[in-house]
């Protein structure tokens, strides 16, 4: 029954539509653009919702919860579906008795994101149905048809979303939550049949000409699929193979053109794109990133073409185009001479910043990791030299000590979040325990996975819904992981930051410093008086400015302190050797 439409963005509609198939279970890991899944999906009693340590744990819970007869949903950013990718592989094999969705959020044109990587050839590699929206409410329906399809085919199926149709609004017709039946019934019990769910070698032996089996026939549900679809097929103008976000682009650019509109794109249903192609002079496959579909139809021996004209990298755009095939495009708006660059700062009062000017002032070597204080990079801290993938900065440190001995890398320290520590940073730093080395890491524990918008972790004591549960100690893990010298600082307090550092730098032990500070952003966090700077005092020596805080400004060459953003943390204060700066007086 038609209930109302309403304004959706594409993360919110996935949610939606998950409660409507009647999902009970939704596991994911924070990482835009993906992270309003989740929370979206945690605003509904009806479907249990977790944050889990990583998007391996989430595939795992999703899968176990859907082996069991539930109906259940995975959800993280493409580089999170690479930390997933081991359980995908052979659950692709496995029977699903319930239903799996997989939901995979790129990021083209890396907005924030460490590469632009197209996981359109995960479903290619796992040999799993592929659907992709191309708007909020094509989002909802694809997401009920992946749980009709995952429950008819017994697979996983692959939802693949970009960051502009997940962040993009547009109107929504809700429809009812559907009564599924999942699972044993009241009173039966949970059988499973290991032919099926133990992939030994014998049986997965067994299994792999079955899933190349249902391979071919989803190709024919994909010919038949009504999300797939051929509009203005007599049209005026050049024809259009494309799906997801760029099949919008089309639309604008091209309103009267003949296009086929994909949206369970894989298995590609061949004999409609060669009904579509036949007697076309031209066609032109219009797919962000890789020339996946255009590379596989040229092999199928359809005619046609695309990257000739368009980028291999980077988001496209209705102008961009409008500009490729020579159609007149409105003019990009020219930037306002004489404003300044504004790069992405550490907000004021981080905590991260301390511990980030104490290791600058030593002049180390920081292996950073993906977290807020990735930002440490820019200027004026310009203190970390390497970032490459959750838990990493461990792993680095570590292999450059073994390979060039701790006379090289003596000022060599891995950087690391909380919540990406209980990610993927505790094996790592048990390898470095058990391999007799001596990585120096610092924890940058700000009680949030900050850089998503203060999602709950292990360490938080906060589930998905932000209700209080068991709070993992840090420095008890630490220790169990075989790390004996552990120290947590307060990263505020700079003195005391800056000694937990040099001794840090100077141990011949493997040793751990966890700065221990909430984000300046949670709502209890502790605020502080405005700091106030003198004119009359300050020598507009720059020291406190190379803490690079927002919230610090020059006028008319002296250092000020804007009271909206400060919320004094006092490390301006700490840095003034002249005392130009002073606590303001509360209010």
């Amino acid at each position: 029954m038609l209930l109302e439409k309403v304004l959706l963005s594409g993360n919110e509609a996935i949610a939606r539509g998950a409660y409507e198939a009647g999902a009970r279970l939704v596991a994911a890991y924070p990482g835009t653009p993906s992270t309003e899944i989740a929370e979206t999906a945690a605003t509904f009693k009806e479907m249990y919702t977790e944050w889990s340590p990583n998007e391996k744990v989430a595939l795992e819970v999703a899968t176990g919860a859907a082996l069991a007869g539930a109906w259940s949903m995975a959800a993280m950013k493409h580089v999170g579906l690479n930390v997933a990718s081991d359980p995908l592989m052979t659950v692709a094999y496995m029977e699903i008795d319930g239903a799996l969705v997989l939901v995979s959020a790129d990021d083209p044109g890396m907005w924030s994101s460490q590469n632009e990587q197209d996981n359109r050839y995960w479903a290619r590699f796992a040999k799993i149905p592929l659907l992709e929206p191309s708007d909020s409410q094509e989002a909802k329906d694809l997401t009920v048809e992946a749980f009709r399809l995952s429950h008819e085919f017994h697979a996983p199926v692959l939802i693949r979303t970009t960051t502009r149709l997940s962040h993009t609004r547009c109107p929504v017709t809700l429809l009812e939550r559907a009564i599924v039946a999942q699972g044993p019934g009241p009173g039966q019990r949970l059988t499973l049949v290991p032919e099926k769910t133990v992939m030994i070698p014998a049986n997965a032996k067994r299994r792999h000409p079955l899933v190349e089996q249902r391979l071919e026939a989803l190709a024919t549900a994909a010919e038949a699929s009504p999300f797939n679809r051929v509009e203005n097929p007599d049209g005026a103008g050049p024809a259009f193979i494309t799906s997801g976000i760029p099949y919008t682009y089309v639309k604008e650019a091209f309103p009267g053109s003949p296009v086929l509109k994909l949206g369970f794109s894989y298995p590609l249903p061949l004999k409609l794109i060669r009904e579509f192609a036949a007697g076309r002079k031209e066609v032109y496959v219009i797919e962000e990133l890789d020339p996946l579909v255009e590379t596989e139809l040229r092999a199928a021996g359809i005619p046609v073409t695309g990257k000739d004209r368009l980028t291999k990298v980077d988001e496209y755009s209705t102008t961009m185009l409008q500009q490729a095939f020579g159609k007149p495009a409105a003019p990009a708006p020219k930037p306002v001479p004489g404003l300044p660059p504004r790069p992405p700062l550490l907000c004021a009062g981080c905590p991260h910043r301390g511990v980030l000017y104490a290791l600058a002032l030593q002049k180390a070597v920081v292996l950073g990791d993906i977290g807020c204080y990735t930002l440490g990079v820019v200027k004026p801290l310009e203190t970390v030299h390497s970032c490459t993938c959750m838990g990493a900065s461990i792993g680095h440190a570590h292999g450059m000590e073994k390979a060039l001995g701790r006379e090289v890398t003596g000022k060599v320290v891995a950087m690391i979040g909380d919540s990406t520590f209980f990610h993927s940073g505790m094996t790592p730093l048990l390898g470095v325990a058990y391999n007799n080395g001596s990585t120096k890491t610092v924890i940058v524990d700000n009680r949030t996975t900050a850089m998503t918008g203060h999602q709950g972790n292990p360490g938080s004591g906060l589930d998905a819904h932000g209700n209080p549960t068991k709070q993992a100690d840090l420095v008890a893990l630490v220790k169990a992981l075989g790390i004996d010298d552990v120290t947590v600082i307060d990263p505020y307090d700079l003195k005391t930051t800056k000694a937990a550092v040099k001794r840090l730098l100077e141990s011949d032990a493997p040793a751990v410093v966890i700065s221990r500070r909430e984000c300046a952003l949670l709502r209890t966090a502790q605020r502080r008086p405005a700091a106030v700077a003198s004119k009359d005092i300050c020598t507009a020596c720059g020291l406190c400015l190379k803490l690079g805080c927002p919230a610090l400004y020059k006028a008319d060459c002296k250092t000020q302190v804007d009271v909206t953003l400060c919320n004094g943390c006092t490390m301006c204060i700490q840095v003034c050797p002249f005392g130009a700066i002073k606590e303001g007086d509360p209010q």
